[in-house]
Order: C-alpha cells, then sequence, then structure tokens
C-alpha cells in the first residue's frame, strides 16, 4: 500500500507543472480561432440564406409581375401583389423606387410616394443585374436584412402596354381587409428619370439573429468543452507517460533491488504479518541448507531454526533493533556461529509488516581470529623460548661436560658409568628440544624458486619408506602430471611432507593406507593432501594441534605441526586439518603457484 502511495505520487511528480501550462496555452488560442472561424461560418452561412431567401422573393415578385402585365394589370392589381407578397413571414417590407428614390410601390401603401434608398447609387444598381444585400437598423425590433437589385419584370414594355409605374394611375381598391381611403396614386414619371426600377425585400434578422445568438452560445460551450477535453486529453496522455515511466523506472528498481536481495553476500530472511516466509535469498539457502522454493509461503516457525525464531519472539516483546550473534544448529547436525541483526519491518502509519533477519556465517571469521590469537600467542612463546633457550643451553653444556668426565673416571665401575651416560643421552635429548624451539623461534628464511613440486613429494615419501614397511603402512600416491615448477623452497616444504607423513603412520600402528595427492585448485592454487586411515584426533584436539607442545604422544615434542603450519605460512599458504576419531586423518595445504623468484623472510 505504501508502494502505492509511493507511485501515485512519482505520477503527479514526474509531470511538470509548465508542461501543463504550455499545453493549456497552445490548446486555448486554437480553440479560440476555431470557435471564431466556426462563428464566422455560421455568420456567412445566415447571409446567403437570407440573401438567397431575398433573391427568390425578387424572382418571385418578377414573375408575379410579369403574369400581371401578360394579363393588362394596370398599378392597382402589382400594388396589390406587392402587399400579398410582403405579408409571407419574416418579410419587414417590399419596395419598388425609381433611379431617384422614388417610392413607387411599397408594402406600405402609406409610403408610396416618398423617397428612399438615395444613399445609394440607384441609377447603377437599377442598370445592373447584381444582387446586393446590407443590414439597416430598425428602431421597432431587430435589424433588417435588406436585398436589392434592379427589378425588371421583363426587359421591355409588352407593346401596347403602358408601364403601371410610369403613369398616375390612382389605387381604387384598398388591400383586404382594410377599411379606409385607398392608397394615393403613384407619382407620374418624368422624362428626365433615368430608365430602370429598383426593388428592396427587408427580412425581419429577429429570430435568425435570435438562431444565430443560439448558436454562438452552443458554439461556445462546444468550444469550452471540446477545450476541456482537449486538456484532459493532454494531461491524460502525460499523466500515462508519466505513469509508464514511474512504472518502467519502478520495474527497473524492483529488479534491482530483487537482484541485491537475492545476490548479496549476506543472508536475508523476511516475513510477512501473518508469519510467513517471504523472502529468502541464496545466502540464507546456502547456510541454512534449504531452498527458497521449499519454505516460501510457509511458517517460519516451522522452517527457521530455533535460535532465530527466539529472535521473532524478543522483537514482538522489545521492538527495537537487535543485533548478536548466535550458534544455529542447520541440517546434518552441524552448529555454525551468526552474526545476526533483526528488526520489524512497520508502515508510515505504524501498522506491522512482518519481521526482516540479516545473518553472516561467522566460521570463516571466527578461523581467522583464531589463526590471529594462535599466530600472537606462538610468537609471544617463541620469544620467551628463545631465551629461555638460550639460558638452558650454556648450563647443559657444562653438565654435559662433568658427565663426560665422570663417566671416564668411572670406567671400571659399571653402575656409575652407566649413571654418566643416562646424563649425557639425557642432555643430548633435551639439546636437541631446545634446537627445535630455537629453530621454531628463530626468523625463517625462504629461499623459493621454481621447484617440481612432485618431486618434493617423491623425495620425502622415500625417506619414509622405511618406517611404513616396519608399521605395515601402505603408500599412495596421485600427483598431478599438469602440476609443473611452483615457487617453494624445497628443504623446507621436504620436513613440511616428512612430518606429516612421519605423524601419520605413528597414527596408524596396526598398519593402515598413507595416501599423498597432488591437483590443482585453481589458476593461482595448488592444493596437497596428505591422508591417513589411521585412529584420528579427537574433535576437542583439533584447534590446538597447530599449538607449540601440544602433543598427544608421549614420545612427541609437540613441535612438528607448529613448524609445518609455520612454514606453509612462509610460503603464502594454508594448512587445514580435518579428522575423524577411528576413521583417519586429513591435512591440506594450499600453496600459491607463481612463476616468479621469491626470498622470503617470515618470522
Amino acid at each position: 500500500m505504501n508502494g502505492k502511495r509511493y507511485g501515485k505520487k512519482r505520477v503527479w511528480v514526474m509531470i511538470p507543472p509548465w508542461l501543463i501550462i504550455g499545453a493549456v496555452v497552445i490548446l486555448v488560442p486554437v480553440f479560440i480561432f476555431m470557435t471564431i472561424e466556426n462563428i464566422n461560418r455560421q455568420k456567412e452561412q445566415t447571409t446567403r440564406l437570407l440573401v438567397e431567401k431575398g433573391a427568390a422573393l425578387i424572382r418571385s415578385f418578377e414573375a408575379g409581375a410579369r403574369t400581371g402585365l401578360g394579363l393588362h394589370w394596370g398599378g392597382f392589381q402589382l400594388q396589390k401583389l406587392l402587399m400579398e407578397t410582403a405579408e409571407q413571414p419574416d418579410i419587414d417590407y417590399l419596395i419598388v423606387t425609381n433611379t431617384r428614390g422614388t417610392i413607387l410601390a411599397d408594402s406600405d401603401p402609406l409610403r408610396i410616394g416618398a423617397i428612399y434608398g438615395q444613399d445609394l447609387d440607384l441609377a447603377k444598381i437599377a442598370g445592373s443585374e447584381k444582387l446586393a444585400w446590407r443590414q439597416a437598423p430598425n428602431s421597432e425590433g431587430a435589424d433588417t436584412f435588406e436585398v436589392y437589385r434592379r427589378f425588371a419584370p421583363t426587359r421591355d414594355p409588352l407593346p401596347g402596354f403602358p408601364d403601371p409605374f410610369s403613369v398616375r394611375s390612382p389605387l381604387e381598391v384598398p388591400p383586404p381587409g382594410s377599411a379606409g381611403p385607398p392608397p394615393p396614386s403613384p407619382p407620374a414619371a418624368s422624362e428626365s428619370d433615368p430608365p430602370g426600377l429598383v426593388i428592396f425585400v427587408g427580412l425581419n434578422m429577429g429570430p435568425i439573429t435570435a438562431a444565430h445568438e443560439e448558436d454562438i452560445r452552443h458554439t461556445i460551450w462546444m468550444a469550452i468543452l471540446f477545450l476541456l477535453i482537449g486538456c484532459a486529453g493532454i494531461i491524460s496522455l502525460l499523466l500515462a507517460q508519466g505513469y509508464r515511466a514511474a512504472r518502467s523506472s519502478l520495474s527497473r528498481i524492483k529488479a534491482f533491488s530483487d537482484s541485491l536481495v537475492e545476490n548479496m553476500p549476506i543472508g536475508l530472511v523476511a516475513t510477512d504479518a501473518g508469519g510467513r516466509l517471504i523472502a529468502f535469498n541464496q545466502t540464507a539457502e546456502a547456510i541454512l541448507k534449504r531452498t527458497a522454493g521449499e519454505v516460501l509461503g510457509k511458517p517460519a516457525e516451522e522452517i527457521l531454526p530455533g535460535s532465530c525464531r527466539e529472535l521473532f519472539r524478543t522483537l514482538a516483546a522489545e521492538r527495537r533493533l537487535i543485533e548478536r550473534e548466535i550458534d544455529c544448529a542447520v541440517a546434518e547436525g552441524r552448529t555454525i556461529p551468526l552474526e545476526v541483526i533483526a528488526t520489524t519491518l512497520r508502515e508510515e502509519d505504524g501498522a506491522f509488516l512482518g519481521h526482516v533477519i540479516l545473518f553472516r556465517d561467522m566460521t570463516e571469521i571466527r578461523r581467522l581470529e583464531e589463526e590471529v590469537a594462535r599466530s600472537r600467542r606462538l610468537a609471544s612463546l617463541g620469544s620467551l623460548a628463545a631465551g629461555v633457550a638460550h639460558e638452558i643451553r650454556n648450563p647443559l653444556s657444562s653438565i654435559k661436560g662433568f658427565a663426560s668426565y665422570f663417566r671416564e673416571r668411572y670406567r671400571d665401575n659399571p653402575e656409575d658409568r652407566e649413571t654418566a651416560e643416562v646424563m649425557i643421552r639425557e642432555v643430548d635429548r633435551l639439546n636437541r628440544v631446545i634446537t627445535q624451539l630455537l629453530e621454531f623461534a628463530r626468523p625463517l628464511t625462504m629461499d623459493r624458486v621454481p621447484t617440481p613440486l612432485p618431486a618434493v613429494i617423491r623425495h620425502a615419501l622415500k625417506m619414509v619408506e622405511g618406517e611404513a614397511r616396519k608399521k605395515g603402512v601402505t603408500l599412495e600416491t596421485d600427483l598431478s602430471a599438469e602440476i609443473g615448477e611452483v615457487p617453494l623452497d624445497a628443504d623446507r616444504m621436504t620436513q613440511v611432507f616428512l612430518n606429516l607423513c612421519l605423524n601419520a603412520i605413528a597414527a596408524m600402528e596396526a598398519g593402515g593406507v598413507l595416501r599423498v595427492s597432488l591437483a590443482r585448485r585453481d589458476e593461482r592454487t595448488v592444493r596437497i593432501t596428505v591422508a591417513d586411515t589411521g585412529i584420528g584426533i579427537p574433535k576437542e584436539d583439533l584447534p590446538r594441534v597447530f599449538d607449540p607442545y601440544f602433543t598427544t604422544r608421549s614420545s612427541g615434542t609437540g613441535l612438528g605441526l607448529a613448524i609445518v603450519h609455520k612454514i606453509v605460512e612462509a610460503h603464502g599458504g594454508e594448512v587445514r586439518l580435518e579428522s575423524e576419531p577411528g576413521r583417519g586423518t586429513t591435512a591440506t595445504i594450499l600453496l600459491p603457484k607463481k612463476t616468479e623468484v621469491e626470498k622470503v623472510i617470515h618470522s
């Protein structure tokens, strides 16, 4: 839920305000222009319709007049036709004038003889067939749309019929429904009048204006609606684009975070609010010896070891970050040390989401810590041993000298002579121990040169063949032919192999098999293993086997493996010991495979 809110915020944040403003600024002029164009187009269409209507009325009246002239109508009948024609809806008036503007016929008979249209060039209009129009103000209501042109029922007066509008002809009959006096007669034509007549048709613009205004309002509202729709569309597109970009970004972030969690070098386990496992990365699989496929979705109480389950209870009670080291029992009865960090996951509003545990296998770190502690202990012990050895060696020389003197003096006394010889042997044994101690404490000088490692191993095995034959031990080798020269000190490494082989033979009193293997571990390291089938080493003694003077044999000095460890470390390598009581011991040596000649002094 938190992620959804964040995603929505991200969509809005990804749309800059100036982009929305820019879209509105672009759309508004476009829609204003379109609205104005639409209004103008409607106005033009309305004008065209009015002009066509006026032209149709003019043609209709001309046709009626032409018919009347054929029937020998006079001015009265034509006036009546004009008045009846003007009674059609939306017609304000019909006027016929001569070229001087004198009204010869009018839908309002009272205006006959008045002057109309002097603001126009009536002579030009009467001499042309072109239709013209104008919008005339009307004080009594809406404006009048006036259409006018030349009035010519026939091209020439009909033979024998006078022009009804060029003679004085009183109108004897009033308009239908009128009880008043007859309208005045049209004025007589003057010989100086220019020839031709002009007809005016006045159309009421009230309904058309109202409809036009309604169309304008409708157009404006439609323009506003389309503008809003356009803005909404653009904003929707921007939102969709922002959403796609945010979704793509979130997908990349999720893929990255999933990859990070899955491949992080520490174990990660997470549970939901119901206590079911929802995350279990590769490192957790390797440490706990369970696969994600078999544990995801299951209750953590059923999957995690007891010490890890206890963390959940502690978190529920204390609600704080927990950091501690625990010993965790895993598959195959193994117990491994873990450094654990556990915490509770919560929403922004404090709602509980679950738990997360990060843990790291401390086995290698503890081993390195033990190595460092042992190295420091050995360094201190070596310094002390060197001083003590020097102090002991001088008295030993005196003791041996006195023992030699008494042996010669009591040559004839067998008992005293034997006592002196025992003293001499014990002094020699003690001197050898001191010599080994001094050698262990003294800095090692390594003359490392490229040397065929298989040859060094074979030389060491040849030196222990006799001892192995006495104990009934079979020697086996598996020396890879692809291992060439390795930079090492041949004498020191021979001493290493001798010590390991002699210890292995000593552990097989009833006979057995001593197997020495050599192989490439990787491109930079070679591996040598010395495995026996002897009595093995108790589990509690394994951490101390490389300590000086630690031995389980009554005849041992306890310096053999300590010297092995020191020589191998001086070569930049590593020695490990694995043992199972009753089944044997395996010593593994890892040496760097380099080509350059090195000379190393190791203290």
